[in-house]
């Protein structure tokens, strides 16, 4: 059996970053910063997210620096030849599959999280 699920609530680092495609489809990218649970942790965890389709208009929406949002996707790697030096790169992306409105009711109109995802 395989397991490739990733869940995490933090605040946004940054405004979203969005590309529209001819294809008509949508595009976010986001950082987050995680607190770790451990009294000794000063600097938050950071992930890069991918967000695609509906999910992403509307974390283009809503989403921006500060807000606090809840994902779940998986972990996949993003994999490129470095243009000056040849050398191999990688670095992890949490692919969002859902997406959670999680802020107060002054930041969320409706006062309470919004789900939003393609399950």
């Amino acid at each position: 059996m395989s397991l490739n699920v990733v869940t995490l609530v933090g605040r946004v680092g940054g405004d979203p970053d969005v590309k529209y495609f001819e294809s008509g489809t949508v595009k976010c990218s986001l950082t987050l910063a995680v607190n770790r649970r451990s009294k000794n942790s000063d600097q938050p965890d950071w992930f890069n997210l991918e967000i695609w389709g509906k999910t992403a208009q509307i974390a283009a929406d809503y989403v921006r620096k500060g807000s606090l949002i809840g994902v779940t996707g998986s972990l996949k790697f993003d994999r490129w030849q470095d243009r000056n030096t040849g050398a191999n790169r990688s670095r992890p992306v949490i692919r969002v599959d859902q997406l959670d409105l999680l802020g107060s009711k002054r930041d969320n109109e409706s006062g309470m999280s919004q789900n939003y995802g393609e399950i």
